[in-house]
C-alpha cells in the first residue's frame, strides 16, 4: 500500500492492489487489530480505528473481516503483539524512502528490509536519515463527478480547516494538518461526500525524478518488493513518476 503522491499514482496504486486483494486484506486486518487494541473497539471514540476501517472499506474489505479483526484485538480471539516500526533509506540515485511496518518480530523484519534495499539499488539508512524530507499530513481524495461543484467543495473544505485544495485529473485532493484531519473529514462526510482515499500519511516536501530507465526499473522493483512484504503497511517516497 504505497504512500500518497499524486492523483494518478493513487489510481495506479489501487489498480495494483486489486490484483493482490487477499494480501491487502491481511495487512488491513492487522492495521485494524492494532488500532482497536490500542484505542478501544468503538471507532467513534478511536480516530485511529475509524481511519483503519475507512481504509479497509475503500479497498472493499467485507464487514465480516473488519468485525473479526476488532474482536481478535479485544479479547475474542488470539492476536500477536504487533508493534509499529518505521525504516528509512535510499533508493536508486538517492531517492528518499520511508517504510511503515507492523511486525511481531523485528529480528525477522529488519533483515528483510535491508535485503530489499540492497538488491534494488538502494541502502537502508539510520532513523531520521530521510524523514525530515517529509511532512505528516491528512489526505482526502474525492472522485470527480458531475454532481460535485469544485468551487463549493473547496470553500467547504477550507472553512472546515483544510490547508490545501487541488483539482487533479479525475478528482479533488484535500490536504489537512493531522490535528484537523478528522474535523475536515467528518464535516465533508456529513455533507454527503465520499472518499476514495482517506488517511494520515507522509508527503514529500519536494519530489525527485529518475534519469535512467535502469534506475526507474530498480525503483519500481524496490517499491514492489517492499509492498509484497506481509509486515509492510505503507511505503512513502519522494519519487515522481514521469508519464
Amino acid at each position: 500500500m504505497a504512500g500518497h503522491s499524486k492523483w494518478n499514482n493513487i489510481k495506479n496504486k489501487k489498480g495494483k492492489e486489486d490484483a493482490k486483494r487477499g494480501r491487502i486484506f491481511t495487512k488491513l486486518g492487522r492495521y485494524i487489530m492494532v488500532a482497536a487494541k490500542e484505542g478501544g473497539p468503538d471507532p467513534e471514540y478511536n480516530p485511529a480505528l475509524k481511519m483503519a476501517i475507512d481504509k479497509a472499506k475503500a479497498e472493499n474489505m467485507p464487514n465480516d473481516n473488519i468485525e473479526r479483526a476488532i474482536k481478535k484485538a479485544t479479547g475474542e480471539g488470539s492476536t500477536a503483539n504487533f508493534e509499529e516500526v518505521t525504516y528509512e533509506g535510499y533508493g536508486p540515485s538517492g531517492t528518499a524512502v520511508m517504510v511503515k511496518v507492523l511486525t511481531d518480530n523485528r529480528n525477522r523484519t529488519a533483515p528483510e528490509m535491508r535485503v530489499a534495499f540492497d538488491r534494488n539499488g538502494g541502502n537502508l539508512g539510520q532513523t531520521g536519515c530521510v524523514s525530515f524530507m517529509f511532512d505528516r499530513k491528512g489526505v482526502l481524495g474525492i472522485e470527480e463527478n458531475e454532481d460535485i461543484d469544485g468551487d463549493d467543495l473547496m470553500m467547504l473544505a477550507i472553512d472546515l480547516g483544510a490547508e490545501d485544495f487541488q483539482i487533479e485529473d479525475g478528482g479533488f485532493e484535500i490536504i489537512t494538518s493531522p490535528e484537523d484531519y478528522m474535523t475536515v473529514r467528518d464535516g465533508l462526510e456529513k455533507e454527503g461526500y465520499e472518499f476514495v482515499i482517506s488517511e494520515i500519511t507522509f508527503l514529500p516536501q519536494n519530489y525527485t525524478t529518475l534519469e535512467t530507465q535502469e534506475d526507474i526499473d530498480l525503483m519500481e522493483k524496490l517499491v514492489d518488493t517492499l509492498e509484497d512484504n506481509d509486515d509492510v503497511q505503507e511505503v512513502y517516497t519522494n519519487w515522481k513518476k514521469v508519464d
